[in-house]
């Protein structure tokens, strides 16, 4: 069985008397310590996967089965005790604590884990040691989103989501933040799945599902992910 599974996965809304199909039969699999890129035009509703796998929305229809549960059938205590202690979040904003250090920052989602890393460690390892008493403020905009990985790390997830992580990053700051993710991803085994309409990116991931109107276009294999270091795009 694959690490992670969506099986036949439909999200519907409602706006006024017509039905919007977010998700429209979605299945795929995705096995553990893989780098995977889900790509897609405005709209293609790669978002709403993610939050489906995320536990922050849940799906009308089918199975989203991760590490061998099935979280599709999960209550709303289970689905906040999943997205607490199993799944790390990195957004295009930062959504980093204003009056709050980097270190304080790391910390808040420490608090409410067993077992979290040590915050300093977390920050060291997206190379913030010299920035832990630093505000959000007196940080880049790099910088912040490497706090905000270093904070979803810290919780040492099962898997880590990352919504557009580089939207709002220059060239070379967005390279820095994805050699983060695919070190992530190769050396300490970590399910990284990134959402992102640019094409270029796809080159680095081991695995690309590619999403158009709602549903899968295509799910391709890479043997060879490209490093970060030489990808161009």
């Amino acid at each position: 069985m694959a690490y992670i599974e969506m099986k036949h996965s439909y999200k519907r809304y409602q706006s006024g008397e017509s039905e919007i199909i977010a998700n429209n039969d979605i299945s795929f699999e995705i096995e553990q310590g893989e780098l995977v890129i889900i790509l897609g035009a405005s709209g293609a509703g790669k978002s709403t996967v993610l939050n489906i796998l995320g536990g922050m929305d849940s799906n009308d229809e089918g199975d989203v089965i991760i590490d061998g549960k099935n979280i599709a059938q999960f209550n709303n205590k289970e689905l906040t005790y999943y997205r607490r202690d199993d799944v790390g979040f990195v957004f295009q904003f930062y959504n980093l604590v204003p009056n709050l250090t980097a270190k304080e920052n790391v910390e808040l989602a420490s608090e409410i884990v067993k077992d979290a890393q040590d915050a300093t460690q977390a920050l060291e390892s997206v190379g913030l040691g010299h920035r832990l008493n630093n505000f959000p403020a007196q940080l880049s905009g790099g910088e912040q989103q490497r706090v905000s990985i270093a904070r979803a790390i810290a919780k040492k997830p099962k898997l880590l989501l990352c919504d557009e992580p580089t939207g709002a990053l220059d060239y070379q700051t967005g390279k820095q933040v994805l050699q983060i993710l695919q070190t992530m991803s190769r050396q300490d085994n970590a399910t990284v799945i990134i959402v992102t309409h640019n094409s270029a990116l796809a080159p680095i991931a081991d695995r690309v599902i590619r999403m158009h109107d709602a549903k899968i276009k295509s799910v391709e294999l890479n043997p060879h992910p490209q490093d970060i270091a030489s990808l161009e795009y």
